[in-house]
């Protein structure tokens, strides 16, 4: 399975760039103590910082919604799924527990303030495209919502787009069933490839110590 991006992303978001993680045999859980402990506390800590400091003041925040207005997303409408994670945590709405591959997905894009993607990969059929979504493509989101991914980025596999920087799908979520994953970091436009590679090996590292099995990383960019 490759993943690649579409030129026609590259020319609406130059700079785009994405780490790609591919995980195998892999067990999903309850999280740990320390995993669920670390995200309560990490989001006390943004709670507080809410309390002095505006969403647009976060630069990962500021950045993804100039990505969602470039690629043609009014992101007032549609926010990217940090950002909506900022947000819940404005109201004290905390992220309850839900497996130790969401849980850790979830504290990493708090962390880096990102939207970040984890997928069944036995539910992705061929190679991955991350593009600009067409008319009539859509599909049921974790949300329990039927989601066009007109005008949005989306990633997409031969049956149809799955996943993407605003919400994910039904089809490839990741549950305790989950064995072989595909994890997607939306990164920031902005970053160079290097800190990009470092920031997805550091998430890499940390998913495997969790989970065991075994995982690659790279960043991919139009500019490979």
């Amino acid at each position: 399975m490759e993943t690649y991006i579409d030129d026609a992303l590259e020319r609406k978001v130059p700079g785009f760039k994405a780490g790609i993680i591919t995980y195998h045999n892999i067990k999903v859980g309850d999280s740990p103590q320390m995993v669920k402990g670390r995200l309560q506390l990490f989001q006390e800590s943004i709670f507080f910082d809410l309390q002095e400091k505006e969403l647009a003041e976060f630069k990962g925040i500021k950045e993804w919604r100039q990505v969602f207005k470039s690629a043609g997303t009014d992101p007032s409408r549609y926010r990217p799924s940090a950002e909506a994670l900022y947000r819940r945590i404005k109201k004290q709405n905390y992220l309850p527990s839900v497996n130790s591959a969401i849980d850790l997905n979830n504290f990493f894009s708090l962390q880096y303030e990102v939207p970040i993607g984890i997928y069944n990969s036995d539910h992705i059929s061929g190679d991955v495209k991350i593009k600009i979504g067409e008319a009539g493509e859509e599909y049921t989101g974790i949300n329990s919502r039927i989601n066009s991914m007109q005008n949005m980025i989306v990633s997409t596999d031969d049956a149809g787009p799955f996943g993407s920087p605003f919400v994910d799908s039904e089809r490839t979520m990741v549950t305790e069933h989950t064995n072989n994953a595909l994890q997607i970091i939306y990164l920031r436009p902005s970053i160079t490839k290097e800190d990009g590679y470092k920031l997805t090996k550091s998430l890499m590292d940390m998913f495997l110590q969790i989970h065991g099995g075994e995982a690659a990383c790279r960043v991919i960019s139009n500019k490979d």
